[in-house]
């Protein structure tokens, strides 16, 4: 499909379209692939092994159109596959290939955000099961407290289009009551899914005023441009002449294309990937 070295960004659907938004508008000369894999979404409620296969099956389908660098633009993929894809899958076949995430590079920075040293971390049941943002927050802000909560309910509502809609009020009221109440002191609030920012009005609407909104697209953004400033040898192995766009999907590509104008800018023309399992 593609002929140059472009950059991967991968998610289970659409979600991760907010990710490579942002990613495009801070590294705009690049070429990109975006693997959206919607016939196997969502991942949230898997297990740990059925994530890491279909993300390493999409992983390796990105490397063989010429990925040299991909993004797992997907919470529930970065907190239940990315460690076995960086320890034991790529140096298996191909080091020189390297395979992000997006939690770390949030984790390094939220402490930053809150004044009592109290957040609220939104995910995929997957993701809050997996511990990862504790883990990882733990690492940069010791002092940190980490309240989650699993919204189950808030993708398929994002999917389905009904994310603006007044039934997405209750939903979305149910989820913040139950993570507020695990504390009264929390003052920043992180949309550990790449879904999350479309729902960010109905959010605001019922959560406190002093609370503040954290989603990751510009903080993953901004850590990617400084990897490749620290990480030349990555970067001078990416195509950048053509600032070509590709978007993939493993289920039907009008399904795909419409569904994506929920989550990117500018129209989007599919094309089917053939995941060999």
């Amino acid at each position: 499909m593609v002929k140059n070295k472009p950059i991967g960004i991968f998610d289970s659907g659409y979600g991760g379209l907010t990710v490579f938004k942002s990613i495009a508008e801070k590294l705009p000369g690049y070429d990109y692939i975006y693997l959206g894999d919607t016939a196997r979404a969502p991942y949230g409620n898997r297990s740990f092994q059925t994530i890491h296969q279909y993300t390493w099956e999409c992983v390796q389908w990105l490397f063989k159109e010429g990925c040299p660098l991909i993004i797992l633009a997907c919470n529930t993929a970065s907190a239940k596959a990315l460690r076995t894809i960086q320890q034991h899958d790529l140096p298996n076949l191909d080091p020189s290939k390297r395979v992000l995430g997006v939690i770390r590079p949030t984790a390094e920075v939220i402490g930053n955000y809150t004044k009592t040293n109290q957040i609220g971390v939104l995910g995929t049941k997957g993701t809050v099961q997996s511990g990862s943002y504790v883990i990882e927050i733990a690492h940069f802000f010791p002092d940190i407290k980490v309240y989650q909560q699993a919204c189950p309910l808030w993708v398929p509502l994002i999917e389905n289009g009904e994310y603006d809609k007044p039934g997405a009020d209750y939903f979305v009221e149910k989820y913040l009551d139950q993570l507020l109440s695990q504390s009264p002191d929390i003052d920043t609030l992180l949309l550990g899914c790449t879904h999350y920012p479309l729902l960010i009005k109905k959010i605001r609407q019922h959560l406190p005023e002093h609370i503040k909104i954290v989603s990751q697209g510009e903080i993953v953004a901004e850590s990617l441009v400084d990897y490749l400033h620290r990480h030349s040898e990555i970067e001078n192995n990416l195509s950048r002449a053509d600032a070509q766009h590709f978007f993939t999907t493993t289920d039907d590509t009008a399904d795909f294309d419409h569904y994506a104008k929920l989550f990117f800018p500018a129209p989007v023309k599919s094309a089917f990937a053939e995941i060999k399992c």
